[in-house]
């Protein structure tokens, strides 16, 4: 059996046009075992504890990029399936553009492999608060059930833009997005 390397798995995804997501849900392969691969908690890839220093690499790779019902992560190309340790989620957005289409606001994110969409309801954000501390833990939904944590200093500058609203007997933070509001926190 061929051994499993960046440029091994690289050679199996480039195949696929680089703009488009292969359609990894239909593939099943066997787990290939002797791998180690990590995403940190502030997007850096790893492949065996050294650091994937090629973007174009990481960004082909983010393209095979699955979330299983197992609650694992997993790169998956038509021959075989790595198991990628996920310190918090695979993405992280570095970057809003806000803008207006027909009078309304739209809000556009763009992540750290330079995937950019939209905010809307296929891209929903989702605040967890750390029970212990009160940190407020921003997600949001990049594509398919894979999501993007947002930066503190961007989820704070979404603060700055948000408004306040009463909402039931709770002041809530909503930032409105292609005709939708999105709760981002509460006062």
């Amino acid at each position: 059996m061929e051994e499993t390397n960046p440029a091994s798995i690289l050679q199996q995804i480039s195949k696929f046009e680089e703009e488009k997501f292969p359609p990894v849900h239909l593939w099943n392969p066997p787990l290939c075992e002797n791998v180690e691969m990590k995403i940190d908690r502030n997007g850096r890839w790893y492949f065996m504890n050294s650091p994937i220093g090629r973007e174009r690499m990481v960004k082909l790779f983010s393209k095979v990029l699955r979330l299983d019902k197992d609650g694992e992560y997993y790169l998956v190309t038509p021959v075989e399936k790595i198991r990628i340790e996920v310190e918090e989620r695979p993405f992280v957005i570095i970057d809003y553009q806000l803008s207006y289409e027909e009078g309304e606001q739209v809000i556009s994110f763009e992540t750290n492999i330079g995937d950019v969409f939209t905010l809307d309801g296929n891209h929903p954000i989702q605040v967890e608060i750390n029970p212990k501390t009160g940190e407020p833990k921003p997600y949001v939904l990049v594509r398919s059930n894979l999501e993007g944590l947002i930066s503190r200093n961007i989820y704070y500058k979404l603060i700055e833009i948000s408004e306040l609203k009463k909402i039931a007997t709770k002041e809530v933070l909503v930032l409105r997005s292609h005709k939708k509001d999105f709760e981002i926190g509460y006062l």
